[in-house]
């Protein structure tokens, strides 16, 4: 790593240190209990929308209600994206005449992105019509960002209120997040990266002759929006098939540091959202100190690995820079250098993004292994837009439970008893995603059929099947390269595990809020263990680690671990 890397680190964290908390101020105005700040003209629109819809926006929901909305409101945006990625042959907006998708693509598309995955089994500009990428994916971009918004505010409601029946009402929340947050957010990352030479147009390919005397097509589309929101809202589902690692995505270093900025600056503003939410915002550092050890730890890891590698060897086959750059060249971009390609890569592993600066499959085994294990982490560092706090907050809950056995005494959150009830929905949490994760690459790796698609021999091979599972169920949607996965089997399984990864998770995060808001809150004592406290951050940090650790450390040792040791990559 050179001066400059290590400057680029720092710069991007002081950025964070002065806007995430300023953010997490105006996100806490939007979803206060007294109601939401922000301009009135945004109010009277959303009070029509409401009116239009037949939603009373001052009532409220319990947590079965609030989680039945959310799953018909999901399932209904999958059927409309599978038709319209079936129909798009059809319907206007294709200037290029693509045809319409497999079912089994199709449905995995539509999964993917009302899931806030964006795993992408196809190249995005030879397979998707502008219209069927504005109307169905940059939708969903924004509303399935809300929804993690909304499902960590409910749960934020839960934790502060008092013998509560309700959390809040799941349309209000999801409108409210797109108009108050993400959209302004969006306009105002959108005329950055335009300034930058992000393309943003309606037209179709232009065709143009190149140097060498041949005809190169080059595409267009409406880039620039789209590429906004799958940042901000930690999508990660590109335009192009290279995704940010093309130039009409990201085009120079400025718009690179830009993205990765944007990726990490939500899920980073949520937890001081959370202090002020709860009128404890020493409670908001703590669970903030911890994602940002955690993200810290990762990317300096992936830098480190992917800019020390051993010098070229033919056996090997890793290009290596000069001294003055360092590290693998491989599957990078000269716009992005080794250092800030393994920055974007752990940044958007860490936070469910899954856009790619660089080919995440010729990273360093060490870099790779970075990479996957915070999918593992259930990307909780600082993890998705929303997401990233309520996987948090339960690992909090879990962290008081095991300190309570530990002093025999009854565990209490933010003054909530935390009994049987919750922990049984937390166990539920934290299981239902590796079993899910690790049957479907078991059976990936023994069935001869899917064998086949595993383009790389050895402990790389068994990466690439593992990656492709962590990735959907944790709903990042980055890739290693090498795996043939547009397959019926895989685009139904990652489907599948999308699903689970997604609603699995919700539902139970929902139903401790529930339990929680209809608890009272006692007053600490003596004996209370405080969760403010940098001691509380480092057990709530132990206990992610541990747990996934205890979780995935055998597949790990499998694959990145035995290439990186044995050096066959």
């Amino acid at each position: 790593m050179t001066t400059s890397d290590f400057v680029g680190l720092g710069i991007l964290i002081v950025l964070l240190a002065i806007f995430a908390p300023l953010l997490g101020r105006y996100i806490a105005t939007v979803f206060a209990e007294t109601g939401p700040g922000g301009p009135r003209f945004i109010a009277r629109l959303e009070s029509r929308l409401f009116a239009l819809a037949g939603i009373d926006e001052h009532s409220e929901q319990t947590w079965r209600a609030y989680a039945i909305s959310l799953l018909a409101f999901s399932s209904l945006s999958v059927l409309f994206l599978y038709g319209l990625e079936r129909l798009q042959s059809l319907l206007p907006g294709n200037p290029l005449k693509l045809s319409a998708l497999s079912p089994a693509l199709a449905i995995n598309t539509a999964v993917s992105f009302v899931t806030n995955t964006n795993w992408q089994n196809y190249s995005g500009e030879s397979t998707m019509a502008i219209a069927t990428q504005m109307a169905g994916l940059a939708v969903q971009n924004f509303v399935s960002a809300a929804v993690g918004i909304a499902v960590a505010i409910a749960l934020v409601r839960g934790l502060a209120r008092s013998r509560s029946r309700t959390i809040g009402n799941f349309w209000v929340d999801l409108t409210r997040s797109i108009t108050r947050l993400l959209i302004p957010l969006a306009v105002l990352f959108t005329l950055l990266l335009v300034s930058q030479g992000v393309v943003e147009n309606l037209t179709a390919a232009k065709c143009v002759s190149t140097i060498a005397g041949g005809r190169q097509c080059i595409p267009g589309g409406p880039v620039a929006t789209q590429e906004a929101i799958k940042l901000l809202g930690t999508n990660g589902g590109g335009y192009f098939g290279a995704n940010s690692a093309h130039p009409f995505e990201n085009p120079t270093a400025l718009s690179n540091f830009a993205e990765i900025f944007a990726l990490l600056l939500i899920p980073f503003s949520l937890p001081f959202a959370f202090g002020r939410m709860i009128g404890r915002r020493r409670q908001g550092l703590a669970i903030f100190f911890a994602m940002f050890i955690l993200w810290f730890a990762s990317a300096t890891a992936a830098m480190y690995f992917q800019t020390k590698v051993a010098p070229l060897n033919q056996h090997v086959g890793v290009a290596v820079a000069s001294k003055s750059g360092g590290g693998n060249l491989e599957g990078t971009d000269l716009r992005v250098d080794p250092a800030a390609c393994a920055l974007f890569a752990a940044s958007t592993t860490g936070t469910s993004t899954g856009a790619t600066a660089c080919a995440h499959d010729s990273l360093t085994p060490a870099a790779g292994g970075v990479a996957l294990f915070n999918m593992m982490l259930g990307e909780v560092d600082p993890g998705g837009v929303g997401s990233g706090l309520y996987g948090m907050l339960i690992f909090a809950i879990v962290s008081v439970f095991i300190a309570g056995l530990m002093v025999g005494r009854t565990p209490e959150y933010l003054g909530k008893k935390i009994q049987a009830a919750e922990m049984k929905l937390a166990s539920i949490y934290l299981l239902i995603l590796p079993i899910s994760v690790l049957v479907a690459a078991a059976v990936a790796v023994l069935l001869p059929t899917t064998r086949a698609a595993i383009l790389n021999p050895g402990s790389h091979g068994l990466s690439e099947v593992i990656y492709s599972f962590v990735s959907t169920g944790n709903n990042n949607g980055s890739a290693f390269a090498g795996l043939s996965s547009n397959t019926d089997f895989y685009n139904i399984t990652e489907a599948i595990v999308m699903a689970i990864g997604r609603y699995g998770l919700m539902i139970p995060a929902l139903a401790i809020a529930g339990s929680l808001g209809a608890k009272a809150v006692i007053p600490a004592g003596e004996g209370t263990f405080p969760t403010d406290t940098p001691l509380f951050s480092a057990i709530l940090i132990g206990v992610v680690v541990l747990l996934v650790g205890l979780t995935y450390f055998p597949v790990m040792a499998l694959g990145p671990i035995a290439e990186h040791l044995t050096g066959h990559f």
